[in-house]
């Protein structure tokens, strides 16, 4: 592929000279007189380096790089001057140019400075490619379902992502909790900086405290060096921390006294450092009695309660199995190098109407073993785990008219009838949350 030179010099001679040069070298070569023409080019063709050179009829190539690089901040530039100035190179440099040469003295450079100019915008354009993958990769459109629930779900946390709220993050295991954890730090003001996650759980007291808070180099037996905790590590961005219910009282303390003054002390040291981060948190527990029965302390849960979106488990997302069945199909038949494999209508029914104690993990797990067993092209139900293909079928069994479940699902219709189709207001009647409204409406299949 072609990378595109631009030369903004009003000697034409000089220009045609450097033009010819370049060309050589195998580049595109565009070329304008002064900079107004210059930049009109730039929002043309997908220029890679500008050579520019400093006094021109309309303005001065030095303060030009400034309006480069803000609206094009991966092009390179390359300042030419007849008269070489200590304080416009000083200047060039500040502004953002690569470099600052003279003209005639340092023709001999312009070449190894393109070939260097370009090498750093391939750079930036590899980690833009990165960056754009992973934040394609961790945005809400990457979370697959189109429940009801679901969709409530990631429309609470777009509108908290924008903010710097505490978040916590409630569901069963397996619900995708660290998905929606990336996606809303994807979403902030903090994107483009640290996302650092920590699991509370797989660490004894100690070391969790270690890894939170960091440590001097001898501040206990085995710390050989200095070492940062996640918390320095999150400046600036986010830190999530999973299962926050299982940290031990005596760490919740420490990490409450972080979040109201945003400064904290590494293991062995006495000097206070401050870290600027957002805290989103996770858990399968009911911290509120957690911490009414003193397992958690309350006033942290208060502070980690600012704004809480439970996560609802797979049962109550019936219409996202299909979705997301397909998609890990194609992950694993993929990595084990499979032709594109079809799903039966009894393979999916049966996923449908397991009750899923692991949510999407557990569904991720079965989806990888039945591609990994199946021979054909089609995935049955054969290929399931034993407890999927011998479930009690749920659907099959008609409600018992004297089952409290039969009697919820006929006043349920009843108020929908009276508010017409209304779910708000057959919301507002029942005195339950829209959420759990839409949950009943596909629990029973009213429609």
């Amino acid at each position: 592929m072609l990378k595109n030179i631009l030369i903004i010099d009003d000697e034409e001679k000089l220009r045609g000279l450097l033009a010819r040069i370049i060309k050589s070298e195998g580049f595109e070569v565009f070329e304008a007189s002064d900079l107004k023409s210059g930049f009109k080019k730039m929002e043309i063709k997908d220029i890679d380096v500008v050579l520019c050179d400093v006094k021109l009829p309309d303005g001065n190539g030095v303060d030009f790089v400034q309006k480069i690089k803000l609206g094009f901040p991966l092009v390179e530039i390359i300042l030419l001057t007849a008269y070489g100035k200590i304080s416009d190179g000083v200047q060039a440099m500040k502004n953002g140019a690569f470099d600052y040469i003279v003209k005639g003295d340092d023709n001999d450079k312009i070449i190894p400075l393109l070939y260097k100019a370009l090498e750093k915008v391939q750079l930036q354009k590899k980690v833009q490619q990165l960056e754009k993958r992973i934040s394609d990769k961790y945005s809400f459109d990457s979370i697959i379902g189109k429940s009801k629930g679901l969709e409530q779900v990631i429309d609470l946390a777009k509108r908290v992502s924008k903010t710097d709220s505490t978040i916590l993050l409630t569901g069963e295991t397996g619900t995708g909790k660290e998905v929606f954890a990336q996606a809303i730090h994807e979403n902030s003001n903090r994107v483009g900086k640290s996302f650092v996650a920590l699991n509370c759980s797989t660490f004894s007291k100690e070391i969790l405290e270690s890894e939170l808070f960091g440590h001097k180099q001898g501040a206990f037996t085995g710390a050989l060096k200095d070492k940062k905790g996640f918390i320095e590590e999150a400046n600036g961005g986010t830190l999530f921390l999973d299962e926050i219910g299982e940290m031990p009282i005596e760490l919740q303390a420490k990490l409450l006294r972080v979040l109201e003054t945003s400064e904290y002390i590494q293991i062995g040291d006495t000097t206070p450092r401050k870290s600027n981060f957002r805290l989103i948190a996770a858990t399968n527990r009911d911290l509120k009695t957690e911490s009414e029965e003193h397992r958690f302390r309350s006033d942290l849960y208060f502070r980690l309660n600012i704004f809480e979106i439970k996560i609802p488990p797979l049962r109550e997302r019936i219409k996202d199995i299909a979705p997301l069945t397909r998609y890990f199909v194609k992950q694993f038949s993929v990595k084990t190098n499979k032709q594109s494999l079809s799903v039966d209508l009894e393979f999916l029914h049966k996923l449908e109407t397991y009750h899923w104690p692991g949510n999407i993990r557990e569904l991720k797990n079965v989806i990888e073993r039945s591609v990994i067993l199946v021979d054909g092209e089609t995935l049955t139900q054969d290929v399931l785990p034993y407890e999927i293909q011998h479930q009690t079928d749920k659907t099959d069994k008609k409600l018992s008219a004297f089952s409290m479940q039969s009697v919820e699902k006929l006043h349920i219709q009843k108020v929908l009838n009276y508010t017409k189709g209304n779910k708000a207001e057959t919301a507002r009647l029942l005195e339950i949350g829209i959420a759990t409204l839409y949950r009943k409406l596909d629990e029973y299949n009213i429609h």
